[in-house]
């Protein structure tokens, strides 16, 4: 296969299309809980995890529910075929640090969900600091029989921003992370945050500038919004957090991915909150129409992705 282009009329390649170039066939990803936690809760880093975080880790909260990890395969399985009609999958290790444990656990997570037939590959959400070369070496084991993605979270190119945040890292250990990662021959997935306190479109452009460098093969963009039990939340509620409204995230979105790579593969334009967390801003339980906003945004504009880089 070679290097990934943007579709025609599209302004950016996005995930749905580069997997059917993959794979054939539509594939889907199944969000998983695999009950670990995150230096940044547990007392290694810190132990109150990053400012927009809460409980559940930006996940399902399914492990805290009962529900182990072949009961969430299952269940994953059988609501996608229905709604979809996919005929492969990708399992997501998506709640918390999911590099973060000891080897043979992490083995061992891994390959039960790999053991469903229907299953290509995996998705290993993490932070940039949860990587050793252990765990390094078995993520690219994996990758050689496998689709794998390594997903880490930056959220943003300024330490200045991440320190606010919380998040227990800074962006020189992202570097490091990625090129390690990368000398591996492993794909990485990059997470950042568009409407972080203290950034405005100067700071959201000089990450996706900063991305830009990088030998990454995706970006995953969200929206910062307010989730109950976060700490953001009282910020939000004390007058000292106002979210993005629609319109400024639409454009803020646009100018991210023009100046990012054309053969980075979006996978993400805005956020999923639960709908029983979310707080503000109530706009973005719309995703649909988020997403062609966006698309209407880049037709106004006659821009795509890559239009901008230099």
């Amino acid at each position: 296969m070679g290097e990934p282009t943007v579709p025609e009329g599209l302004p950016y390649l996005d995930l749905n299309t580069h997997l059917r170039r993959r794979f054939g066939v539509r594939v889907q990803k199944i969000t998983l809980d695999a009950g670990l936690t995150c230096p940044n809760r547990d007392g290694q880093v810190s132990g109150g995890g990053c400012l927009y975080c809460n409980a559940r880790g930006s996940g399902t909260g399914a492990w805290a529910r009962g529900l182990n990890l072949k009961a969430q395969m299952q269940e994953g399985l059988a609501r996608l075929k229905a709604r979809y009609q996919a005929s492969r999958f990708i399992a997501y290790f998506q709640s918390f640090s999911n590099t973060y444990a000891p080897v043979a656990q992490l083995r061992a997570l891994y390959d039960e969900a790999l053991a469903f037939p229907e299953v290509v590959g995996l998705s290993i959400g993490t932070r940039p600091d949860c990587l050793g070369d252990e765990v390094l070496d078995l993520l690219a084991a994996y990758a050689q029989e496998r689709l794998l993605w390594l997903e880490l979270g930056l959220q943003s190119a300024h330490d200045q921003t991440l320190k606010a945040l919380n998040r227990g890292h800074d962006v020189a250990c992202f570097s490091r992370a990625v090129a390690r990662a990368a000398a591996r021959g492993l794909e990485v997935v990059a997470h950042v945050i568009l409407g972080l306190p203290g950034e405005g479109p100067r700071e959201m452009a000089a990450t996706a500038a900063y991305l830009a460098r990088l030998p990454l093969q995706g970006v995953k963009i969200h929206l910062l919004y307010v989730v109950k039990g976060a700490k953001l939340a009282r910020l939000h509620q004390d007058g000292a957090y106002t979210c993005l409204t629609e319109d400024e995230y639409v454009r803020l979105v646009a100018d991210f991915v023009e100046l990012l790579p054309p053969q980075f593969v979006i996978h993400r334009l805005t956020g999923d909150p639960h709908r029983q967390e979310l707080l503000a801003p109530d706009w973005c339980l719309d995703k649909p129409r988020v997403l062609g906003l966006i698309r209407e945004e880049f037709a106004r504009r006659g821009s795509r992705q890559g239009s901008r880089l230099k």
